[in-house]
């Protein structure tokens, strides 16, 4: 918890953003969120699926194309300040700082101000920059969801031990109202850091308290064992190997501290002048793994334990199995490092890792096999080659995701040149079209249509208004009375001249009567008629408009594309040096601490046979002293 990496949890990413109605943090667990973020813009929902999948890359790709695009609307602020936590998450200060600042500077809400003001103070106490993450602090207004408060309160802390101001580190975690991790965490690091300072009584009290602690997380269960072991190593070094043996048998037996305890536990006896005790944790540790410097320790103090117990003999067999341990441990590392050397060892170890995975929060699931691998767990104990081979990760990712994007250039290289192909065909075929049915015909004819009907209006012409059947029922009625045998002067020609006038005059009633409805309808297909040809002179026009601008747009879109596949190769080239610096990187990482752990076997080697040089010595003079 000391880094400055470890202390941005992933709790702290789902909380950056929550706003009071939108997300409720309320006595939250770590990867516990109570309800559902309301989202208001689509895209900034679409940025979120990536997220809460841990997808962060992807998230930032999409939320900043939708910034460019101005698509985050209501959520342009939050998506604002998850971008600088994301960013934060990858170790970009510089990036997130820059974001925080231009938050802050525009007319935010109270609450996003504090959150923003909060993760401001965290990048710069991880550039180091203690005064102005104190004042960032201060500058919180309102109270802070819940995991974001206590872990202010701990980067409070944190800042006041960095300064060496122990007290004001003291008081403020004097205060905090729950047990919580961080105040677990806080607590353990103002211990350490006093008895670094030599107020071993202070620390004492601090670690005693961590150290007796009722655990219900590993994490916390390793936490009380570090606490122990600081606090016993304090009192060994400040002359106390009574006190220090307690918490050190407080240690799990197995643990990652273990071998270091019973290290300690020894030493304490052997202060004491109890080596006869002080064996006992010491040959538990011999049967340990050989690389644990506690191990090799232990080898180098069972036979100075048996020294002192006159047990010459025993202390001198005991050097010697150590000298060998020692050698064959040394040819095993020198192995270890040519295999490291060759480079290839690296990218086994990411192989087959998902590849959206990238960040602070990726763990290597399996070791790669290998000679070097057993020399993996120490060196993945320090946290400078984890960061290391979290980058080379990462810029793997990118180049993995380059390659990507270089062939989608080429897929949309052929889907725009097939685009194209299809809209030549189209255009030519809506250009003939176009030619074969003016538009200006249609409205001069119902232009022509308009005036007939005013015609008939006028004129009351009833008859032009009739169907088929009605005119051509008036045409014979009016050849009938138009024969010349109805013009006789007789019975049966004025009967059937009576019968054709009421025959006539029926259908003229008709018509008549008909009349206005039949103008309404007629005026009414005449409407719509005119707003389709309204309707078709701008769909006409949109047409003339994207015939004329189409294929500049295609233009620029080949032009967009063909600029894209040179971009995507220098940023492969980049990303391909960076691979490289980072893999020198690790590499001169990884076999310095194998060079060191070989530099430590040959100063214990030569250290063991100077002490069976002089066991040998005190032999000889022994023997000589007894011949005389």
């Amino acid at each position: 918890m000391s880094n400055g990496r470890s202390i941005f949890s992933k709790l702290s990413l789902l909380c950056l953003f929550a706003a009071p109605g939108a997300l409720a943090v309320d006595d939250v667990a770590p990867g516990d969120m109570s309800e559902p973020l309301v989202v208001e813009e689509p895209q900034f929902g679409d940025v979120l699926y990536y997220f809460y999948q841990e997808e962060y890359f992807p998230a930032i790709v999409r939320l900043l194309a939708a910034r460019e695009r101005q698509q985050l609307g209501e959520n342009a602020d939050e998506a604002e300040l998850l971008l600088g936590g994301m960013y934060l998450s990858y170790g970009h200060h510089l990036e997130a700082a820059e974001i925080f600042e231009k938050l802050l500077s525009g007319n935010v809400a109270p609450d996003l101000r504090d959150r923003t003001w909060f993760f401001l103070a965290k990048v710069w106490y991880q550039r180091g920059y203690l005064e102005k993450a104190r004042e960032a602090l201060t500058y919180i207004k309102d109270e802070l969801p819940q995991n974001l408060a206590s872990e202010a309160k701990m980067l409070d802390a944190q800042i006041r031990i960095a300064d060496g101001d122990y007290n004001a580190a003291i008081r403020r975690l004097s205060n905090w109202g729950d047990e919580t991790e961080w105040a677990s965490y806080a607590r353990f690091n103002i211990g350490v850091a006093l008895a670094r300072s030599g107020r071993v009584d202070e620390a004492a009290r601090l670690l005693n308290e961590i150290g007796a602690m009722d655990t219900y997380t590993e994490e916390l269960a390793a936490l009380r064992d570090k606490a122990n072991l600081a606090l016993g190593f304090a009192l060994l070094q400040n002359g106390q190997p009574s006190d220090a043996k307690a918490p050190l048998q407080r240690v799990r037996l197995e643990g990652p501290f273990s071998n270091k305890a019973l290290l300690g536990v020894g030493w304490a006896d052997a202060e004491m002048e109890n080596y006869d005790r002080a064996l006992v944790p010491w040959m538990e540790l011999r049967g340990r793994d050989l690389l644990d410097p506690a191990v090799q320790e232990s080898m180098m103090a069972i036979p100075y334990a048996m020294s002192q117990l006159d047990s010459i003999g025993q202390a001198a067999d005991h050097y010697v199995d150590a000298i060998e341990a020692f050698y064959e441990e040394a040819n095993r590392l020198d192995s270890a490092i040519d295999n490291i050397e060759s480079g290839a060892f690296f990218d086994a170890f990411i192989e087959g890792a998902p590849l959206d995975s990238t960040g602070w929060y990726w763990r290597p699931e399996n070791l790669p096999e290998g000679p070097e691998t057993r020399y993996l767990y120490h060196l993945l104990a320090t946290n400078r080659f984890q960061e290391g081979l979290k980058n080379y990760r990462d810029l793997n990712y990118l180049n993995n995701n380059l390659d990507t994007w270089q062939q989608n250039v080429d897929v949309y290289t052929t889907m725009l040149e097939t685009q194209k192909e299809k809209y030549a065909r189209t255009f030519a075929y809506v250009r003939d079209q176009l030619t074969e049915s003016d538009i200006r015909d249609f409205i001069a004819h119902k232009l022509g249509l308009d005036a007939v009907l005013n015609t008939i209006l006028r004129r009351g012409d009833w008859l032009a208004l009739s169907d088929e059947e009605e005119f051509e029922l008036w045409r014979e009625i009016a050849l009938i009375e138009n024969h010349p045998a109805l013009n006789a002067d007789i019975d049966e020609a004025r009967e059937v001249r009576d019968k054709i006038d009421l025959m006539k005059g029926v259908l003229q009633w008709n018509l008549e009567r008909d009349f206005n409805s039949r103008v309404t309808t007629v005026s009414y297909s005449l409407q719509e008629t005119g707003e389709a040809l309204i309707a078709a002179q701008r769909s006409r026009r949109k047409i003339d408009e994207t015939m004329r601008t189409e294929p500049a747009r295609y233009a620029a879109l080949s032009e967009r594309v063909g600029d894209l596949s040179p971009r995507v190769e220098a940023m492969k080239a980049r990303v391909e040096d960076s691979l490289s610096q980072q893999r020198a990187f690790l590499r001169d990482i990884a076999v310095g601490e194998l060079q060191a752990q070989k530099n430590r076997l040959e100063i214990y080697t030569i250290q063991a046979r100077f002490a069976l040089a002089a066991i040998y010595d005190l032999a000889s003079t022994a023997e000589d002293e007894a011949g005389q």
